[in-house]
C-alpha cells in the first residue's frame, strides 16, 4: 500500500468574499510527481503555499508524514519550494547559494560541503562552484535553485511554475531532466503550471482544478483519453467537441445525431433515448478522405491548411460545425484550402460524454 506523503482535508481557502478553493481533498503520496494543473486563478498556487505554510487554509487541515501542520512554522516543516524566478541570492557563489540553507538549518561544515557536493553532481553543476548568478544562464541558473531545493533533502519538494522564464527548447530539456532528477531522489515533486504539455509530459498524476474545486485527478495517459468532463476534454490537449442527441440505442451501441443530416454510432454508456451529449474526437483521430462510406463519416470543406513541421493542421467547416481541427502527417496531407472530403474516425477514438447542463 502506498503511503500518504501530503493530505489535506476539507480544505478551503478563501480571500475576503472571493472563495478560491472549496471544501477540496486530496492525497498525494509517497516518491510521487504530481502536478497541479488549471488555468490563472483557478487555486492552484494557494494549495501549493498552504502545504509551505506561507499561507493557512480558511477551514480543513493540512498534513504532511501523517503530521497535522496547519499552523506549524513554514521553517519547521520538512518542504522546500522552487519559485518561477529562482530568489538565488545575487552577491553570493553557486556554492554559497546551496549552502544557505544547511547554514540556516546549523548542519555541520563537512556534512554541509558533501551534502553541496551531492547536489550541484546531481543538477550538472560540478565545476560551478564559484560563479555569481549573474554568471550563469537562464537554465544554470534553474538548476542552482533545484540544487538549493533538494540540498536539504525534504520529504516534499515544491514547484511553483519554475519553468515559465525559460526558453521553449531549454523548457523541454528541463522538463526531462526534472523528471529523471525525481526518480532518482525518490522525493515527493508537487508541481504547479497552467502549462498542459508540462503537465503530460512529467507527471505521474496530474490534478487538475476549475474554480477552485478538482475536475478530475488521473495518470497523463487516462486525464489524456477518458476525460471526467468537456471542461477536461477541452483544457487538456485539443479537442472537437460535437454536441448531439441520443436517437437510438442498440445493444453495445448509441446512435447520435450530430445535426448534420447523418448519426454516427458510439459506444452505449448508459445512455437512454433523447440523451444530450458532447462527442469528442481529439484532431489526431480524424482521417481525411476523398470519399467515405463509414458509418462514423462526415463531409467538410477545407478552411486552410497550417504547417507545423511533423503535422499539419487542417481545418474544415461542416454545416454548422466550424473550425474542425485534423492533425495530418505532413507527408500524407492531400487537400487544399476549397476542396470538399470526408472525415472519418475510429469508433473507440470517439470520447461520449453525458451533457452535463440537461436535466
Amino acid at each position: 500500500m502506498k503511503k500518504v506523503i501530503v493530505e489535506l482535508k476539507n480544505f478551503s481557502k478563501s480571500y475576503g468574499d472571493k472563495v478560491v478553493i472549496k471544501d477540496l481533498d486530496l492525497q498525494i503520496n509517497e516518491g510521487e510527481f504530481v502536478t497541479i494543473l488549471g488555468s490563472s486563478g483557478c487555486g492552484k498556487t494557494t494549495i501549493l503555499r498552504s502545504i509551505s505554510g506561507l499561507d493557512t487554509p480558511t477551514t480543513g487541515r493540512v498534513y504532511i508524514d501523517g503530521e497535522d501542520v496547519t499552523d506549524l512554522d513554514p521553517t519547521k516543516r520538512e518542504v522546500n519550494t522552487l519559485f518561477q524566478n529562482y530568489s538565488l541570492f545575487p552577491l553570493m557563489t553557486v556554492h554559497d547559494n546551496v549552502e544557505f540553507g544547511l547554514k540556516m538549518k546549523k548542519v555541520p561544515k563537512e556534512e554541509r560541503e558533501k551534502r553541496i557536493k551531492e547536489a550541484l553532481e546531481l543538477v550538472q553543476l560540478t565545476g560551478y562552484e564559484n560563479r555569481k548568478p549573474s554568471e550563469l544562464s537562464g537554465g544554470e541558473q534553474q538548476r542552482v535553485s533545484i540544487a538549493r531545493g533538494i540540498v536539504n533533502k525534504p520529504k516534499v519538494l515544491l514547484l511553483d511554475e519554475p519553468l515559465s522564464a525559460l526558453d521553449l527548447k531549454l523548457r523541454i530539456q528541463m522538463r526531462l531532466e526534472l523528471k529523471n532528477l525525481q526518480k532518482k531522489l525518490g522525493i515527493t515533486f508537487i508541481y504547479v503550471t497552467h502549462d498542459q504539455d508540462e503537465a503530460l509530459t512529467m507527471s505521474d498524476r496530474i490534478v487538475l482544478l476549475h474554480n477552485g474545486v478538482i475536475e478530475q485527478i488521473a495518470p497523463p495517459d487516462e486525464i489524456y483519453e477518458h476525460p471526467s468532463s468537456v471542461y477536461v476534454a477541452d483544457f487538456i490537449g485539443e479537442s472537437n467537441i460535437f454536441e448531439g442527441k441520443v436517437t437510438k440505442i442498440q445493444d453495445r451501441y448509441a446512435y447520435v445525431d450530430l445535426t448534420l443530416g447523418d448519426v454516427i454510432k458510439v459506444f452505449n454508456n448508459d445512455f437512454t433515448k433523447n440523451d444530450k451529449v458532447n462527442v469528442i474526437i481529439r484532431p489526431e483521430n480524424f482521417k481525411i478522405v476523398k470519399s467515405s462510406s463509414k458509418v462514423n463519416s462526415f463531409e467538410v470543406e477545407i478552411k486552410d491548411n497550417i504547417y507545423d513541421g511533423f503535422y499539419t493542421k487542417t481545418l474544415a467547416n461542416a454545416g454548422k460545425l466550424k473550425n474542425i481541427q485534423i492533425k495530418t502527417l505532413s507527408n500524407l496531407v492531400n487537400v487544399t484550402k476549397g476542396d470538399k472530403a470526408f472525415v472519418e474516425w475510429n469508433i473507440v477514438d470517439a470520447i461520449v460524454i453525458k451533457d452535463e447542463k440537461q436535466n
